[in-house]
């Protein structure tokens, strides 16, 4: 579908990118009953939406003859979840809008806010930035808000998951009522939607994602391994692929910093990206990417939204996604603008099940597979390099010299297998996997225990969810009161109103008796129950239920506690003492000997 009539500023600037053919996006948001509305668009990164909502406030912001000069304020403002994103963003809108004599300034974080601030009071038509220093400079008075026509808010699914309600909340609150308001998800889950009726009139909804599969250009795989050839099986993925461009996926800092290490020994050009790193240097390892340098990027989630690189082909999940929205923004970095990509999961044994309703949630149809052995990679490379010495290639004088003397020394058959030699040897070296078996998968399953906790006795502590129990005030109370250390407490369940431990059988006796003698004292800590439990969190559960029989599932699961502490120890100067404990803080009783770790 070709473009309807534009101006003339944009219609030069799009023919100069070789835009000649809409995409469905901007087929969509350019129809005539959208000028002018709200809109709500649901579409997949890499369709082109960001040319598609720099058109669709261009009435807003030209005049009739296609331009736009100083202005006073800024007339549009376009937030985004992440400083990548942002950045292509505005790259994007600076070549769309340069004939027309607007200006884009540019507000993230990492950069020199004096900078942005000069940027902000030289007349910017458009504002490109990320939620919290946009909201800093409004608060600051930098950034006007009063004459603005437009607002766009690109990927709002991800910048509610990464927290930032509060900041777009005090950002559009700021803007006229009558400015448009351009929403663009690739996914719809209900805050988008709440927060669509309370920002947006009568918006018109525009999707432009196949009810069908996730992401028709994206060829979804799943391997099955044992743990711990997680990353073996990342060596052999990246060989057998050989990709261009590749991006990994980690959930933490600290597994992208391990397996970047890991894949440097190895052998592979590779750069990694997470919430670690400055501004300066992802800007280094994404320039790396683009001009060749490094083929392989390992990052974050949050570190590598809004990475565009044309040559990305293929995105491995080295941990598995927290849910289907992940699994398709990431799998999204790839398959980009018309181009073909591969989306692989790597899927330990037991997270089989999790990772099937995770697809059927995405409904995406994935192949699942055995990772590619030493035998199917070498058969790839012979492939690729039969195919590299067969193209036609220019030969200068001094090169076809040096083959005549080749020639001379050895036999055609050497020289083409010394050539080969030479080529695998620049070649990390694939791995052997286990095989992907019943007893595999079994022998998986007894390793998933630690040494020492084959044979366990359940204790039980009568605090639970409801006094927000914690594992890091619960390991130093169990510590102390069983003179014990925190290697010799295994599994912890965090229930309702009880928290059941393990104690390796060996020293459960000695356990409960200093449990017990401690439990003597006065000190209010101590009066925490300590106890044997012999049907432990199974049977909790069940007379959980029993008394709570309206209970969700989700609340009445004993789940593995997590370290997290999220509300731990924040203080809420709002809430009222004869409402009680404040959120975040366990009950009076057990509150005021909480030590660290």
């Amino acid at each position: 579908m070709t473009f309807p009539a534009l101006p003339a500023t944009l219609e030069a600037a799009l023919a100069e990118r070789d835009y000649s053919t809409a995409t469905p996006v901007q087929a969509e948001v350019l129809r005539p009953e959208a000028a002018g509305r709200d809109l709500v668009v649901s579409a997949q990164t890499g369709s082109g939406k960001t040319v598609a909502f720099g058109l669709a406030m261009a009435s807003e912001l030209l005049d009739g003859d296609g331009r736009i000069g100083f202005a006073t304020a800024p007339r549009a403002l376009v937030i985004t979840p992440t400083r990548e994103l942002a950045l292509q963003v505005s790259r994007e809108l600076a070549w769309l809008y340069d004939r027309t004599g607007a200006r884009v300034a540019t507000c993230v974080g990492g950069m020199n806010p004096s900078a942005e601030r000069k940027a902000l009071s030289s007349g910017p038509a458009i504002v490109v930035g990320t939620p919290g220093r946009l909201r800093d400079h409004f608060e600051r008075g930098a950034l006007m808000l009063s004459q603005l026509a437009v607002a766009v808010l690109d990927e709002a699914d991800e910048m509610l998951d990464m927290g930032f309600r509060e900041e777009l909340e005090a950002i559009l609150d700021a803007t006229p009522d009558g400015r448009r308001t351009l929403l663009f998800s690739a996914t719809m889950p209900r805050p988008i939607e709440a927060l669509a009726r309370r920002y947006q009139n009568d918006a018109l909804r525009i999707a432009t994602i196949s009810e069908g599969r996730g992401h028709g250009d994206i060829a979804y795989q799943a391997v099955t391994v044992s743990p711990p050839e997680i990353e073996n099986a990342v060596v052999n993925l990246l060989r057998f692929h050989e990709a261009e461009t590749a991006i990994l996926f980690c959930a933490t800092r600290e597994k992208v910093r391990h397996l970047h290490a890991t894949l440097q020994e190895r052998g592979f050009a590779v750069v990694a990206l997470s919430g670690e790193h400055s501004q300066g240097e992802r800007n280094q390892a994404l320039q790396a990417l683009r001009d060749g340098r490094a083929r392989v990027c390992v990052a974050t989630d949050v570190a590598a939204r809004g990475i565009d690189l044309p040559t990305l082909s293929l995105v491995v999940h080295v941990e598995i996604p927290r849910d289907a929205e992940t699994l398709q923004h990431r799998s999204g970095r790839t398959g980009r603008a018309g181009r073909k990509g591969v989306a692989v999961l790597i899927v330990p044994f037991s997270g089989r099940r999790r990772v099937e309703a995770m697809l059927n949630r995405a409904k995406i149809a994935a192949e699942w597979q055995d990772v590619p052995d030493r035998e199917a990679i070498g058969k790839r490379d012979r492939e690729r390099l039969l195919g590299k010495l067969l193209a036609p290639v220019e030969v200068e004088e001094a090169d076809r010299d040096l083959a005549q003397r080749l020639l001379a020394e050895r036999s055609p058959e050497e020289i083409a297998a010394m050539l080969v030699n030479a080529h695998r040897a620049s070649l990390p070296e694939p791995e052997d996997l286990i095989a992907n078996t019943p007893q595999a998968r079994a022998d998986a399953q007894k390793d998933r225990h630690r040494p020492g906790f084959e044979d366990t006795v359940w204790f039980r502590m009568d605090v639970g969810r409801a006094n927000n129990a914690d594992p890091r005030w619960l390991l130093p109370i169990i510590c102390r009161r069983g003179h014990i250390t925190r290697n010799e407490i295994g599994a912890i369940r965090i229930g309702q109103a009880e928290t059941y431990f393990q104690i390796p059988r060996t020293i459960a006796e000695k356990f409960a008796a200093a449990a017990a003698r401690t439990g003597a004292s006065d000190g209010e800590e101590e009066a925490l129950m300590i106890e044997r439990s012999e049907a432990g969190p199974r049977e909790a559960a069940r007379s959980n239920r029993q008394r709570h029989p309206s209970r969700s599932a989700s609340d009445n699961a004993f789940v593995k506690a997590k370290p997290t502490g999220r509300n731990f120890g924040k203080k809420n100067h709002a809430h009222s003492a004869a409402a009680g404990p404040r959120p975040g803080k366990p009950a009076a009783k057990y509150k005021h000997k909480r030590k660290q770790p």
